[in-house]
């Protein structure tokens, strides 16, 4: 067991998720006693197959469980088809203003359907997406947002507000659950994330359908991963989300990167190397600022769980080292002292200190990697 391991079971870190029933998108479990899966959303015109294929390429190779594509035309559900057929995960359709496109990309291979009920149409028009969502086996999502509320609940409620958000997610819901479709999920988004938090506490209480989490149209990529990160870890902490979408005016591939960081942090989710730094300070032995970012550019491609201490002196570094699977302590004189599993083995010099702590990384998440394939034939004899 290595030192990582054992935080796992501290009681004062766990966090006890909503109960909520399971459906599929695609071949991906959500809800239940699924893993929380991160989403992204592709930026490409979808019309356009080639640039929003490699896109999703990007996004799956950041570890996106899930990829969402916009269908706001024809042109787009006809590329659709071909985008479905070369991704290797899931795609959920975008549907906005005409129910036709909800068809044709049901038809076209979507593994979930999102619509907006404020946008959507009439009953009936739900009602078509629905039997198109049955007969290909797609999920949905009820995708709910404070800047495009239905207009009676503006009219009732004066203006977006959590309790409006929630009514036209359960009547959205009711209107599916009357159609006997149980297989969808609900999200209730504004970019107000005090509105954001307190409507998904208000819908986690009345419905046990999972729930899509985010904050909407939460800024540039600083800004917009700060407010996400309160918004959405004050949910999650609570044990409110299933899914999750980070919306940042960024690269797609910066919104999975936070994703995977916000559960990493609260101990949701693991994948890739946890790299654990001091801010450094005059005490430092080495360069640290340099040193993590020359690490985390290079230990990019490690998907296997692994925690890295990075600590400039040996005031906190011993004790992080303690808790990580490798760890490195500046020492002074130009060196410092590489740790294994929490215990000091042996010094390295700064200056070959990044290539070392890479190979050292590799070396361990390949073990790991395999000794999983290993017990999983081990299992199956």
């Amino acid at each position: 067991m290595t030192a990582q391991d054992h935080t796992h079971v501290r009681p004062w870190r766990a966090i006890q998720r909503r109960p909520s029933r399971k459906i599929r998108v695609g071949s991906v479990e959500v809800g239940g006693d699924a893993p929380i899966t991160v989403q992204s959303m592709t930026n490409t015109l979808t019309a356009d197959a080639a640039a929003t294929i490699d896109q999703i390429r990007q996004l799956e190779e950041a570890g996106a469980d899930i990829v969402r594509v916009s269908c706001p035309d024809e042109d787009s559900t006809a590329a659709f088809r071909t985008i479905a057929k070369a991704s290797k995960v899931p795609l959920v359709a975008d549907i906005h203003f005409h129910y036709k496109r909800g068809i044709e990309a049901a038809q076209a291979g979507a593994a979930c359907l999102r619509i907006n009920p404020g946008n959507i149409g009439r009953p009936d028009r739900v009602r078509d997406v629905i039997q198109a969502a049955r007969d290909h086996g797609c999920s949905m999502r009820i995708g709910v947002n404070a800047g495009s509320l239905e207009p009676h609940l503006l009219e009732k409620y004066g203006e977006p507000c959590p309790d409006a958000m929630v009514e036209s997610a359960l009547g959205h819901a009711r209107i599916l659950q009357d159609h006997d479709f149980h297989d969808f999920k609900i999200s209730v988004k504004a970019s107000d994330l005090f509105m954001t938090v307190a409507a998904y506490q208000l819908l986690a209480e009345a419905i046990d359908c999972p729930l899509h989490i985010g904050v909407t149209e939460a800024g540039a990529a600083r800004t917009g991963t700060v407010k996400s990160s309160i918004g959405m870890g004050a949910l999650l902490w609570a044990g409110i989300g299933d899914t999750i979408r980070v919306s940042l005016a960024a690269d797609p591939v910066e919104e999975v990167k936070v994703g995977f960081d916000m559960l990493k942090s609260l101990g949701l989710r693991h994948r890739g190397v946890n790299i654990i730094a001091c801010p450094s300070c005059a005490r430092q032995g080495f360069n640290v600022i340099k040193t993590v970012e020359a690490l985390e550019e290079r230990l990019a491609h490690i998907a296997t769980p692994l925690s890295l201490s990075i600590i400039g002196c040996v005031v906190n570094g011993p004790g992080e080292a303690l808790m990580t699977d490798l760890g490195f302590t500046g020492g002074g004189k130009g060196a410092g002292m590489v740790y294994m599993a929490g215990k000091p083995d042996h010094k390295m010099d700064n200056e070959r200190m990044v290539d070392h702590i890479v190979e050292l990384v590799e070396a361990r998440a390949a073990q790991i990697e395999a000794e999983k394939i290993t017990a999983t034939l081990a299992a199956a004899e």
